[in-house]
């Protein structure tokens, strides 16, 4: 799975980037991508205020290529991100992992509608821990430990090139723990001693990517799933965004945030820190993530 995985990878770039060579004027393909390097470190010596040493650094890379002639359609979208971050004598740990590909197929039912099916595939690269600094850390996530995997048919509403909303009542969604201790345990929604989980059910994704202001540009999803056959009134939530602001043709920030909301993926906290589990159930999941450093962007 990582082989063909990464294969797919390094195809989908070589082809993105291959066609920034070609004049695409006249092309029914659409090529544009986003990639940055954010490096922060600080140093401390005989500090009388105090503070620890830091080292941070986190990769982006967002890739599209879309086609669009006659009456097909078809959206190919990839997201990385990776992070690592060492602070004092913690250990170095990640602070960032996400991997997700999605391709989407439309035939023209009318001015702005599509017959549409969208293949989307989420996992992330690397091990995860509770605490990562402690000896007696635990292992809460990993490569495919969560995956995702879902297909939808519907129909797809696109008034222009920076807006689609897509309306799927038929989803399949696959959940999988390929990792054996995860799988033991239980995690995210999938029976003790199981590898998958398979749930059916009705999608809803909203995308919009449109440069706001000169330099300034948004990337958003936001994918809604309702599973029919098991407590269909709670929706998971999956909000994606991603805003850059360019300073030259080398150097920009930018700010990335996940919202997560997933009924199935059960917290156990301590509440009150007196040793014992006193509230086990879902939560909202938040990640927000703010940088400045080396990038590239291109648009064909």
């Amino acid at each position: 799975m990582k082989r063909s995985l990464l294969s797919l990878t390094i195809a989908f770039i070589f082809i993105t980037l291959s066609g920034q060579d070609k004049n695409v004027s006249d092309s029914a393909w659409n090529f544009n991508g986003v990639t940055s390097l954010n490096i922060s470190q600080l140093s401390l010596s005989n500090w009388a205020a105090g503070g620890e040493d830091a080292f941070s650094a986190n990769a982006i890379l967002n890739l599209s290529a879309h086609y669009l002639k006659d009456k097909t359609a078809w959206d190919n979208d990839l997201s990385l991100g990776f992070g690592l971050i060492n602070q004092g004598s913690t250990g170095l740990r990640k602070s960032d992992d996400k991997i997700d590909f999605s391709s989407k197929f439309g035939h023209k039912a009318s001015n702005k509608w599509f017959y549409s099916g969208l293949l989307n595939f989420k996992t992330q690269f690397a091990e995860g821990f509770d605490n990562p600094a402690s000896e007696d850390k635990v292992k809460i996530s990993n490569f495919m430990a969560p995956g995702y995997v879902s297909l939808s048919f519907g129909m797809d509403y696109k008034p222009n090139e920076a807006f689609a909303l897509l309306l799927a009542p038929l989803t399949g969604k696959m959940t999988f723990v390929l990792d054996d201790e995860l799988s033991a345990a239980g995690s995210f929604g999938v029976d003790a001693g199981k590898r998958l989980r398979s749930e059916f059910g009705g999608s809803v994704k909203i995308s919009w990517n449109k440069e706001l202001v000169k330099n300034i540009r948004l990337n958003t999803n936001i994918g809604l799933f309702s599973n029919y056959l098991k407590d269909p009134q709670y929706v998971d939530v999956n909000w994606d965004m991603l805003l850059t602001f360019k300073v030259n043709e080398f150097i920009s920030a930018s700010f990335v945030s996940q919202l997560i909301y997933d009924h199935d993926i059960v917290f156990n906290l301590d509440t009150n820190n007196d040793g014992t589990i006193d509230y086990s159930g879902p939560k909202i999941q938040l990640k927000e993530l703010f940088g400045i450093g080396l990038a590239y962007t291109f648009n064909k």
